[in-house]
């Protein structure tokens, strides 16, 4: 189902809508402030395994996920100072930041190493379902069989649209991948450049 919603004030009924499916274990695609997004929640074993189905990756390589906020980022990590500090400055912003992970993460959300990929994402549409839910949502972008982004939903409709539940249809999006940094350890690690400026780490 392509769903629209206004990307600078989301209707909440038709968030509420969304996010009554993730409760039952459905999977949806999202606008960010990056790429379009595909995800569920991260507390349901099923959902994740058809998330893995659906990029066509194994089930040992795990996804980051997305959190309301910094108060309920330090929930899912182990966060020291120096990250809060870098943290704060980030987020919320087009930025996956690896740390370690807690006892708070399923098993199947961690590295070999127990660490995590985290965002909060600055977008209205996310941070508002990310809010409702609850809790976390498993992120990994939407791409096509070659690796490209999918810019807009019907893009997302047209190509994966049987396999999800819903597509959010919130406009076009930047179409540039997060940067991901590594803050594990408090030694800063460039993993992937992306979107938003990284010179301070490089």
């Amino acid at each position: 189902m392509l769903l629209q919603i206004n990307p600078e004030n989301p209707q909440m009924r038709l968030i509420r809508q969304v996010v009554d499916v993730l409760r039952k274990g459905g999977v949806v695609a999202y606008p960010t402030d990056t790429v379009y997004g595909i995800g569920c929640g991260i507390m349901d074993k099923r959902a994740i395994k058809r998330v893995h189905q659906i990029k066509h990756q194994p089930l040992d390589k795990p996804f980051s996920f997305i959190c309301p906020g910094l108060n309920e980022l330090s929930k899912y990590a182990r966060v020291t100072n120096y990250a809060y500090k870098n943290l704060k400055r980030l987020l919320p912003g087009p930025y996956t930041i690896i740390l370690e992970g807690s006892r708070e993460v399923p098993k199947m959300m961690l590295t070999r190493r127990k660490e995590v990929g985290i965002r909060v994402v600055d977008h209205p549409i996310v941070q508002a379902m990310v809010g409702e839910l609850g809790y976390p949502i498993l992120s990994t972008s939407a791409t096509d069989a070659n690796g490209q982004y999918y810019m807009q939903a019907w893009e997302i409709q047209e190509a994966l649209g049987h396999l999800l539940d819903i597509v959010i249809d919130g406009g076009p999006v930047l179409g540039e991948p997060s940067s991901v940094i590594s803050l594990v350890g408090d030694v800063p690690l460039v993993i992937r450049q992306g979107a938003g400026p990284l010179e301070e780490f490089l």
